[in-house]
């Protein structure tokens, strides 16, 4: 972390097209003014920590729903399967059955 001394009116400037000013101090509180490009968007700590947090609930959220989406769909392969199929179902006959062969 870079640290800083500036007097009211001094200003910073971060990757050429970024200025922060001091406009105020008053007590322990600072007021700051910003000048950038409008394509930089720049947020409140808190604000920031906030969508970082509900972006990764909403992410896991997903990826749940994905998880249980894909174990639903295995499910539903492995009980299709042809060869979970009886013998009248997959067309032969129940005397051809081991158990019903007269043993010739």
């Amino acid at each position: 972390m870079l640290y800083l001394t500036r007097k009211v009116g001094d200003s910073v400037i971060i990757d050429d097209n970024i200025e922060v000013t001091v406009v105020e101090v008053r007590g322990k509180t600072v007021k700051l003014g910003f000048t950038f490009p409008e394509n930089v968007q720049v947020l409140r700590r808190e604000l920031y920590d906030r969508i970082q947090d509900e972006n990764r609930s909403a992410t896991a959220s997903v990826d749940f729903a994905r998880l249980l989406n894909n174990r639903s769909d295995e499910a539903d392969t492995a009980t299709s399967r042809p060869d979970d199929t009886t013998p009248a179902e997959n067309g032969s006959n129940a005397k051809d059955t081991p158990d019903n062969r007269s043993g010739r």
